[in-house]
């Protein structure tokens, strides 16, 4: 993947909480995470969803300060080139990348495009649908239309799950969680009813993100900043590679034998490793989100 190092980077799409703690550990209102977004820890870990949520109601509407980044990105990525000195701020560039796509492509269909912001933190994050954890992995919350990631994910990726170590790895991961937010516009989250196993609305919804971020594989190179420069000019085999190999890796099925030792596909939330694989190819290589509707899929 090769960046323009002359393009101009939107560090306010990306909140920086790392450093800070939440000020409180209850959920306003706004609906719960729930089952689709937290599946992830839940099968490592056989911990109920619910309970790495704060409780309901109450006020969470603050952060408390503590020594940290609050701010570094917004002072230090500017440019592209600014990743040089600092690397978090590719994730600043890959942010504005899928945003500046799904802009241009809401605007194509006539459509207006509502950003999102990407919150950084570290342990714990108070958000509209609860308190979470750091273990959650990286989710999006419907009720404040933001995501939510704390970047030592991507370590765990690697390390833990035996995830690929290329950058672009890191991009499907947002872009897939951007894809949720597109769901969360077009109404499709509104299509859930069936929360488990291997043909559930749940993993359609899944699925569904994937070929989603497909689509900004497939129109990367496209995407601009606000001067109409291309921020990434390069994608290669390897890149697609790297992203179909996170896909692998959070695969229910790899997940469950890698931790588990056994495969129970009545418990899938998001798709084997296989489905996942393909449904991001399907996006990439058509780039159209008629071809993305996994919910009128007759075989997934």
């Amino acid at each position: 993947m090769k960046f323009n190092r002359r393009a101009r980077l939107d560090p306010s799409q990306v909140s920086d909480q790392r450093g800070r703690r939440p000020a409180g550990r209850t959920a306003a209102a706004g609906g719960g995470i729930g089952v689709v977004v937290l599946a992830l820890i839940a099968l490592l870990t056989g911990t109920n969803p619910a309970d790495l949520l704060g409780g309901e109601g109450g006020d969470a509407s603050g952060v408390q300060a503590e020594p940290g980044s609050e701010g570094e990105l917004e002072r230090e990525c500017q440019v592209v080139a600014d990743i040089d000195e600092n690397p978090d701020c590719r994730f600043v560039l890959y942010v504005n990348s899928v945003q500046a796509f799904w802009e241009e492509y809401f605007a194509a269909a006539g459509q207006q495009y509502t950003p999102a912001t990407t919150t950084f933190f570290t342990s714990s994050v108070t958000t509209r649908c609860g308190t979470a954890s750091s273990q959650v992995g990286p989710f999006y919350c419907p009720g404040d239309q933001q995501i939510y990631l704390d970047l030592g994910f991507f370590d765990q990726l690697r390390t833990t799950y035996g995830g690929p170590s290329g950058q672009f790895a890191e991009a499907y991961v947002l872009a897939h969680e951007y894809g949720h937010h597109v769901q969360n516009l077009t109404g499709q989250m509104q299509r859930v009813r069936t929360q488990s196993g291997p043909d559930s609305d749940a993993v359609r919804l899944e699925l569904q993100a994937d070929c989603y971020a497909g689509m900004w594989a497939h129109r990367a190179t496209t995407a601009d900043d606000e001067t109409g420069q291309p921020l990434i000019t390069e994608l290669t085999d390897q890149d697609i590679a790297d992203a179909l190999a996170a896909a692998e890796t959070v695969g229910d099925d790899y997940i469950q034998e890698r931790f588990q030792g056994t495969v129970t596909p009545e418990s899938w939330t998001h798709g084997s490793s296989e489905q996942r694989q393909r449904w991001f190819t399907t996006g990439f290589q058509t780039g159209d989100v008629a071809a993305c509707d996994t919910f009128a899929a007759s075989s997934l």
